[in-house]
């Protein structure tokens, strides 16, 4: 394998591990709903040390990673401030804004990357993916990265996404596309059969015939090549004779359509004079392989997300809203229908303008899922836009004007001028289906494609789509050889996870950070214990020590399970612990150098 080599590559090499942990802090008066750090995450803060954060408790546990990082093209303002400990490249990896004329400015891009990337393959599923947005500055450069991380063979794919349709004629070449890389932990073939699911047919379900098992679509009952058992004829109930096309068979047997026929799973268009075709539930249709060209009209534009974003902030001034390129929300809802099961967790540490939020709620919304999004902003508009933006979208905000929603766009070709009937038949049962949600049901031809949206008039507030989020900073560095002195002293939900992850290589789980009688969490070797308070005097009491006591009523809990106690000090030695098969292992804490006063 190529390797690629930037200057300062083999300081930052490891970095990730030199970054310490900092706990993450609720701040409860800026979510929506009860703080929880098993929800909805949105984390103020250089999103180098908010993923080295998550680590105790995503590990392993990230289905779906869409970031979108700094393209790099010279006119952006991001600079490069990692502290990374090395004198020989501090001259060079400064924090002045990187432009143009920043001869290392590649360089630069390249040594903020690695360490972050190597933190997401560790916070990544086993058959999770990374969804990564550049352009031409930086692609090739990423993909060497990304092989060198996740290995070659967990290249699954590069999308062009169609970003804009207008002209740059100031350009050499109007710029009209961007790259999507896409990697696993799992290799290609195996992503592809864990994969979630493929994209959803196009066209609606309807239920014109009021059948009891919901709505449906219809497919035609032919198949390509001759068989002869499968061609005769086949008559409608209004008595039309029908044949196969030519060169085509019937999809099935005559003794098969018959036993479709009694299941009620024969449609029959031009009210009972076409041919056949057979009801396709929502939950049998196969859907559509994804294709590498992701065109503008399926996915949307910048200049849409724009819309989008001045839509929602219509009280905010232009300039507060100066934002290069956001991502559209069709996007990042289409990775999302690739990536994610209903319980997947998303995360996205470049989170901007909070793109990736308001996807997650809307594909939540859309399909009654439960994922949960985690999305990082070290910017002072980390409150005021990102998450303000996730606000408003949950709780709704003040807007007038159409909401237009596409629900269907077909392609126009002498194919689909030739069953133009069946097309009707599509547009009528979208109608019929969702008809009853809009002000009306629009249909247009457009650029060759016959578009079908939903308008609905809204006079003074767009509807919110509901849910919760945490609002979190990150903390003083958990530095377990500060604590020593005695100056600092982490909160129990900060060191405890940092421990756990430690001692057994796991996640902690964030529900049980806040439970009582020093309860870590259970591992898959042991039940974790810290008896532990952030103050100095009550841990040099003997309250902060293991005792016998503690460790018969903890086995009484669960005798069936080892447990780890982490402590500052013991009253109990390890042989009589074993003596009465208590399964009790004690680890010292660094408080058990202070000295414990024994009263």
């Amino acid at each position: 394998m190529t390797e690629l080599v930037f200057k300062g590559k083999e300081f930052v090499w490891n970095h990730h591990l030199a970054v310490p942990f900092r706990p993450l802090v609720v701040q409860a008066d800026k979510g929506i709903g009860e703080p929880r750090l098993d929800g909805n995450l949105i984390i103020q803060g250089d999103n180098l040390h908010a993923l080295k954060a998550l680590l105790p408790m995503y590990s392993g546990k990230v289905d779906c990673i869409f970031i979108d990082p700094p393209y790099n093209t010279g006119e952006e303002d991001w600079s490069y401030n990692d502290n990374v400990n090395a004198p020989m490249i501090k001259e060079w990896l400064n924090s002045n804004p990187i432009g143009i004329e920043d001869g290392l400015r590649h360089d630069k891009w390249c040594a903020m990357m690695w360490p972050r990337l190597r933190l997401l393959h560790e916070l990544l599923s086993d058959d999770g993916s990374i969804w990564i947005t550049l352009d031409d500055n930086e692609v090739h450069r990423a993909r060497a990265i990304l092989d060198e991380i996740f290995g070659e063979d967990c290249s699954i794919g590069q999308i062009v996404w169609q970003k804009r349709t207008s002209r740059e004629n100031r350009a050499v070449f109007s710029p009209s596309f961007d790259h999507v890389l896409v990697y696993s932990k799992a290799l290609k073939d195996t992503w592809k059969l864990r994969r979630n699911r493929l994209l959803p047919k196009e066209g609606g379900y309807a239920n014109p015939d009021n059948d009891p098992r919901g709505p449906w679509a219809s497919i035609p009952f032919s198949a390509q090549g001759f068989r002869e058992n499968q061609v005769y004829t086949i008559v409608t109930p209004t008595g039309v004779e029908h044949r196969p096309p030519k060169g085509r068979c019937w999809g099935a047997t005559e003794p098969e359509f018959e036993k479709y026929k009694e299941r009620n799973l024969v449609y029959w268009p031009k009210g009972g004079n076409g041919k056949p075709r057979i009801k396709q539930f929502p939950e049998e249709a196969k859907g559509l392989v994804p294709m590498t060209l992701w065109p503008a009209a399926e996915v949307g534009t910048t200049e849409d997300s724009k819309k989008v974003l001045m839509d929602i902030f219509s009280d905010y001034q232009e300039d507060q809203l100066r934002f290069h390129a956001p991502k559209p929300v069709d996007l990042v809802r289409r990775v999302i229908e690739i990536a994610t099961r209903k319980n997947s967790v998303v995360l996205d540490s470049f989170s901007g303008t909070g793109t990736t939020g308001h996807a997650v709620i809307a594909a939540n919304k859309w399909d009654g899922g439960n994922r949960r999004f985690i999305l990082c902003e070290m910017e002072d508009y980390a409150d005021r836009l990102t998450a303000e933006r996730v606000r408003r979208v949950i709780n709704g905000y003040a807007f007038t004007g159409t909401q237009k929603t596409e629900l269907a766009r077909e392609k126009l070709n002498w194919r689909t001028i030739e069953k133009a009937a069946d097309l009707v038949h599509k547009v009528q049962a979208i109608e019929n289906l969702h008809g009853h949600e809009y002000d009306r049901i629009k249909k247009e031809v457009k650029d060759g494609e016959l578009v079908v949206t939903g308008e609905k008039a809204v006079a003074e507030r767009a509807e919110g789509l509901g849910g919760t989020f945490t609002y979190c900073t990150l903390g003083d560095p958990v530095e377990l050889d500060r604590i020593l002195t005695g100056v600092d002293l982490p909160a129990f939900e900060a060191l405890g996870p940092v421990l756990y992850h430690m001692a057994t290589a796991e996640v902690a789980d964030p529900a049980v950070l806040y439970a009582a009688d020093f309860y870590l969490g259970e591992a898959s070797a042991y039940i974790v214990w810290m008896i532990y308070k952030p103050d100095l005097d009550w841990l040099k009491t003997s309250d902060a020590a293991l005792t016998l006591s503690f460790a018969r009523h903890i086995h009484g809990l669960r005798p069936d399970k080892k447990h780890l106690v982490f402590a500052p000090a013991r009253h109990v030695s390890q042989r009589m612990l074993d003596s009465e098969g208590l399964g009790v292992e004690f680890a010292p804490l660094p408080q058990s150098l202070y000295r414990v006063e024994r009263g």
